[in-house]
């Protein structure tokens, strides 16, 4: 029986009010305090016996003993029942009968009839499934009902309203005449013989979902009920048709739409495929109710391939074979759509959503059910035909309120359902199997993959009998235990148990397998890209200012100045895909910017490319995966976190790969055993730092960035900071995920190829100090980083060698001069034994004491500073000044006097801008002016004292270069005697020094070949 829901009989007590039921039957309430008393109509009152207390809308009669609230009133008035009396307050009447006596059955209803008693059957039938119709929109027990079977939202109220779904809550029978009148018997007996009451009097389908069966015209023919609760009394269906034979074809057209018809052996099944978007749907009444109606009509329609998707059980399986025979036999292919076991279309399409892509997989893996080579397919597959839409079905005459049902994605395909002998349950925490009646829980299985290990939670049980321990399934002595005890109690054998137990262990090496290999291929998984994004990312590749499109875009990113940092940085974040990549160290002071500078970088490459931590332990990096690294970037946000690992770093970078032994047990012997551990490279390190001091080792293997700290970088990042809080730099910030996303997908389009430099021979580098055959490397390297970021503006060329077929791009002058540009400053600096933020406080007092030398007309030796002098000159922090002059002080740049007064010193400039060693390397192409067509690549210099005032390059073809010594020992080639200088000079064929081949030569004017001069 339905129920009415306990919300709405709630709702009708709070807003009926007692007091305008009481004074509506005619009764006259006086005032007395809070409440209302008046004379009671149940008996004969002469004393005023009723009361009203309106605050808690209830009345009470002392001389009766009864009362109750807005409910109770109306059944006693009109002595109806709770159910009656609720639909009269639900129907809004207010009945006034002052003077009546008191009703005890109430015989005439009140409430207006659904049918017309001179209607005629199918009219008959149709007025009343429009009350059901009617009843459902305003049940909330059946709305819900539905709702947990799927049909939700816009698309869950369009089958309703399209199918004209109803429910029977039994208050039909609370609008009819009663039986003990003439129109009510006869409205009653028409209602028995069409099927809506039965010859108890009771409603048919009373507490069931309706759906009828409609034909073409709309003319019911056939109707479902299904009770919508499950705590029924013993014996009473579930599922109720009209009596006598079936008639009609649920959704019936869909057939003239398309060829292909989805046949589900329930209607709510095949409901749940039309509200999926799969329209061309029917359903048989039951495994066995396939009938000659449903033949007729698919031959009449034209239809060619039946989907049957009866459910997947015994019976199912049994439908579906009889069904198929039918339907081949009329000269229709059948397939068979296959859910897992146990399951029907609309559990499985609960179970596994969204219900368009899992019910899409199961359509398109319909197995043909027919002997031989199944029917070819069509071009474009079946899911061309499977899909009926709303747009279809309203060409072909029938209302419609979507324009198209979109064909869904398919998913990846689903496991094949267990056998029966072995029914599997899998969750987040719980794998269960079944061997026979026993039954077996797993916990723990899906831990990280360790070979040597196999701990788990086994609960074996039978009926009320169980054993549950935690063990090593990898362990004989445990595994023995274990079936020992659970033997005793269970009562099973213990060879049984045994093989039980090898089937477990057999079945989560394969699970274990697969967890791992899913996680292998979801961190290698690379996103997909439309066509329009590939095409946009191309277009940046193909670019011919694309070094310069990725300045742009580092601006348009928030990123202020930095140029050459900007580029060498995204450079080497490239370099991954090499076999030899760079290595980058960014070293500044706190708070300059360097983090921002690596994010900066690391948000144009792709995700799936870097590999970033706040700190690694000494041996983390051996446990990373052996090529869990491979041609990737490992970032770390700070050198002092990976301080510990260094030296693990300092051979991954070196060797490409590093590898560990240690000591751990045999996962068979149980002994102790070495096992290696083993870590891929190449490998791009991106680290930053505060320190002054770097280990050594480390400082040659990387390029060192060090960010620009003066106060006009300063006062451009504050203004940029600002420009981000306005409306333009909110609008700036939406652009900025654009360009990031344009980059990352460029970096995934670059494909794995060798660069050859066929100028390599021409190359000429500093080699004045050991240091420089890394540092050479890092020049090549940036070279070849170079061109293969433009490898869609090369030729791709290939060679035979031993059988195999190489492909590669070469790198051109264009390349190296560009490197040259980046590398002059980067790579200088890595030879000065002054770090750049003490090259720079060198530099700025200098300056400042050859002026005031200047203008007090004093020598150098005679002036005195303090470092109060220095902090207001450069404004720096007490204690960045104070490490900065201590180290010059210590290298003997400086010098300190004790004061003739108190306890301090003043200090004495001992630098005078000449002879200063290491602040120039040479390094570029000997001569290319023979190659007719080309640029020239030539030599550079590098003024280490000047890289702080130039930051970057101001343009094309223009590098930093100071004057050429002019004296000095041959071994002290690259001695600056202008270090004070603040113009670009270029190099001209008065340099008295060149380099030609690695090698000092004497430059005059006969030997132009050989000068250095600057590509303009």
């Amino acid at each position: 029986m339905a129920r009415i829901a306990t919300a709405e009989i709630e709702q009708l007590k709070k807003d009926v009010s007692v007091e305008r039921l009481v004074e509506a039957a005619g009764i006259a309430l006086t005032k007395s305090g809070k409440d209302k008393t008046g004379h009671c109509p149940f008996h004969a009152d002469d004393t005023a016996s009723l009361v009203v207390t309106p605050a808690k809308n209830l009345w009470h009669c002392f001389g009766c003993g009864i009362g109750g609230g807005p409910i109770d009133w109306v059944m006693k008035r009109q002595g109806v029942s709770f159910r009656h009396a609720v639909e009269l307050l639900r129907d809004g009447t207010v009945w006034q009968s002052s003077g009546e006596t008191v009703i005890k059955h109430a015989t005439v209803k009140r409430l207006d009839a659904p049918v017309a008693s001179e209607a005629d059957d199918a009219t008959l039938l149709k007025q009343v499934i429009d009350y059901y119709h009617q009843s459902l929109k305003t049940s909330p027990e059946a709305l819900a009902y539905l709702e947990s079977r799927g049909m939700t939202g816009q698309v869950g109220a369009e089958a309703i309203d399209t199918f004209q779904l109803g429910f029977a809550n039994r208050t039909l029978g609370l609008r009819l005449p009663d039986k003990n009148r003439k129109a009510g018997a006869d409205i009653r007996t028409r209602l028995e013989v069409i099927g809506i009451y039965r010859e108890s009097g009771h409603e048919h389908f009373n507490g069931s979902l309706i759906i009828p069966i409609q034909n073409e015209h709309g003319i019911t023919t056939e109707v479902y009920g299904r009770k919508i609760t499950d705590n029924l009394r013993k014996g009473t269906p579930q599922h109720l048709y009209l009596p006598g034979p079936h008639r009609g074809v649920f959704n019936v057209r869909a057939l003239p739409v398309s060829e292909e018809i989805i046949l589900c052996e329930a209607l709510i099944d095949a409901l749940t495929f039309w509200c999926a978007g799969y329209r061309n749907v029917t359903s048989s009444y039951g495994i066995d109710g396939l009938t000659d109606d449903h033949l007729a009509a698919f031959q009449q329609h034209g239809t060619k391939r039946v989907l049957i998707a009866y459910d997947r059980d015994e019976a199912g399986e049994r439908g579906a074979v009889k069904a198929a025979e039918r339907l081949m036999a009329a000269g229709i292919d059948c397939y068979r759509i296959q859910f897992p076991k146990n399951m029907d279309a609309n559990e499985y399409a609960l179970k596994v959503a969204p219900a368009v892509k899992s019910l899409g997989i199961v359509i398109r893996q319909a197995q043909w059910m027919g002997n031989g080579v199944p029917p070819a397919r069509e071009v474009g597959g079946w899911h061309e035909h499977a899909i009926v839409t709303a747009s279809s079905l309203a060409a072909d005459g029938v209302a419609a309120k979507e324009e198209a049902i979109p064909e869904p994605t398919i998913a990846s395909p689903i496991p094949p359902a267990p056998t029966s002998e072995n029914p599997t349950e899998q969750n987040d925490t719980d794998l269960i199997l079944a061997y026979g009646e026993r039954r077996y829980r797993i916990r723990g299985w899906n831990k990280p993959l360790n070979p040597e290990a196999l701990k788990i939670n086994l609960l074996v049980s039978h009926d009320e009998r169980f054993h549950i321990d935690t063990f090593d399934l990898y362990q004989a002595k445990a595994r023995a235990a274990y079936i020992k005890q659970a033997g005793i109690e269970l009562g099973e054998a213990e060879d049984v148990l045994k093989h039980d137990l090898g089937k477990i262990l057999l079945k989560l090496e394969t699970l274990q397998a697969e967890q791992h290999k899913a996680i292998l291929h979801k961190q290698d998984a690379t996103p997909l890209m439309s066509e329009t994004e590939q095409a946009a990312a191309l277009t940046l590749l193909k670019a011919p200012d694309l070094m310069t499109r990725i300045l742009v875009d580092f601006n348009a990113c928030g990123v202020i100045g930095e140029e050459t940092n900007k580029l060498v940085g995204y450079l080497a974040a490239v370099s991954r895909q090499l076999d030899k990549p760079l290595a980058v160290l960014i070293q500044s002071s706190s708070a300059a910017g360097k983090s921002s500078l690596m994010d900066a970088v690391l948000a144009m490459m792709p995700d799936e490319a870097q590999v970033r931590y706040s700190a690694m332990t000494g041996q983390s990096l051996f446990y990373m995966g052996e090529a869990n690294l491979k041609h990737k970037i490992l970032a770390i946000a700070e050198e002092e976190g990976a301080a510990q690992a260094s030296y693990a770093l300092k051979l991954l970078q070196s060797d490409g790969q590093v590898s560990m032994a240690s000591t751990g047990k045999d996962a068979t012997t149980g002994l102790l055993t070495t096992h290696e551990y083993k870590v891929e490279g190449p490998v791009m390190l991106f680290l930053t730092t505060t320190a002054i001091d770097i280990d050594e080792e480390l400082l040659n293997r990387c390029v060192v960035l060090t960010v620009n700290e003066s106060r006009e970088q300063t006062r451009a990042i504050h203004i940029q900071q600002r420009q981000r809080q306005t409306l333009q730099g909110l609008l700036a910030d939406e652009e900025r995920e654009a360009i990031l996303t344009l980059h990352q997908n460029a970096q995934r389009l670059l494909r794995p190829v060798k660069v050859v430099n066929p100028y390599a021979d021409q190359l000429t580098f500093s080699d004045n100090q050991t240091r420089t055959r890394r540092d050479h490397m890092k020049y090549l390297s940036l070279i070849s980083t170079i061109a293969y970021l433009h490898q869609y503006q090369r030729a791709i060329k290939t060679v035979q060698h031993r059988g195999k077929t190489v492909s590669y791009i070469e790198v051109t002058p264009d390349d190296i001069a560009m490197a040259n540009r980046l590398a002059h400053e980067v790579l200088g600096r890595t030879l000065d034994e002054l770090p750049p933020q003490t090259r720079k406080l060198l530099s700025t007092l200098h300056t400042w004491i050859t002026s005031e030398c200047e203008r007090q007309t004093i020598r150098q030796t005679d002036f005195r500073f303090s470092r109060r002098q220095v902090r207001e000159l450069t404004g720096w922090g007490d204690t960045q000044l104070k490490i900065h002059l201590a180290r010059l002080v210590e290298l003997e740049y400086t010098l300190t006097h004790r004061v003739a007064r108190g306890q301090g010193f003043d200090y004495e400039l001992l630098y005078s801008g000449e002879g200063d060693r290491g602040t120039r390397f040479m390094m570029g192409l000997a001569d290319l002016t023979q190659h007719a067509g080309e640029k020239s690549a030539t030599p550079y210099s590098y003024d280490a004292q000047r890289s702080g005032q130039n930051e970057g390059w101001s343009a094309l073809g223009r590098g930093a270069v100071g004057d050429w010594p002019g004296h000095g020992r041959p071994d002290d080639i690259g001695r600056n005697t202008n270090t004070g200088a603040a113009s670009n000079q270029n190099i001209t064929e008065d340099a008295p020094i060149a380099y030609v081949n690695g090698q000092h030569a004497p430059s005059h004017r006969s030997q132009t070949s050989h000068t250095a001069t600057l590509d303009a």
